[in-house]
């Protein structure tokens, strides 16, 4: 025989001792975990919604949009910037969408797919491209003229190249 430890609480008098978890305690403690659920759940969704509008994130919309539209409407949809709007604009013959660019000081061009060497100047130490498309278009099988597309946000210009077939 092993010496029994010396107990902190005598047991209760007629009642057999058990051990195990009470109904109330149960419920408080999905309570809890409820509520810190229902926190984490808010906040996550508060922070991702106040995630800022990029410029490429409106620009891959207005083009998804825009193939879309040209493949279910069998029409041909035309994609432009217009700078006064600082938008990209997909006009079709159903009508025109608008794409608003986020706030600040935006450049965007439509370029010709593969830069010839007579349509470069170099300004400032940097190459610009003279020629610049007005506009792109969507054709109603998905595929589009082949473009590219430079963006200035203050910094360096990035240039985002778009395939006709994807």
């Amino acid at each position: 025989l092993r010496p029994q430890p010396p107990r902190l609480f005598p047991p209760c008098p007629g009642r057999a001792s058990r051990r195990g978890f009470t109904l109330i305690e149960v419920m408080v403690v999905v309570g809890l975990i409820g509520l810190l659920a229902g926190v984490l759940i808010t906040g996550s969704a508060r922070l991702l919604a106040d995630r800022p509008v990029t410029v490429e994130a409106v620009f891959w919309e207005a083009l998804e949009a825009a193939r879309k539209e040209a493949l279910v409407d069998q029409r041909e949809v035309r994609l432009r910037y217009d700078v006064d709007t600082k938008a990209l604009v997909a006009t079709s013959q159903a009508g025109s969408r608008s794409f608003p660019m986020p706030p600040g000081e935006v450049q965007f061009e439509f370029l010709a797919p593969v830069a010839s060497t007579t349509n470069l100047v170099l300004i400032g130490g940097l190459l610009v491209e003279t020629r610049p498309l007005a506009s792109v278009t969507f054709f109603d099988d998905g595929t589009c003229t082949p473009f590219r597309v430079q963006i200035r946000t203050g910094g360096p210009a990035r240039t985002l190249t778009v395939d006709p077939w994807t």
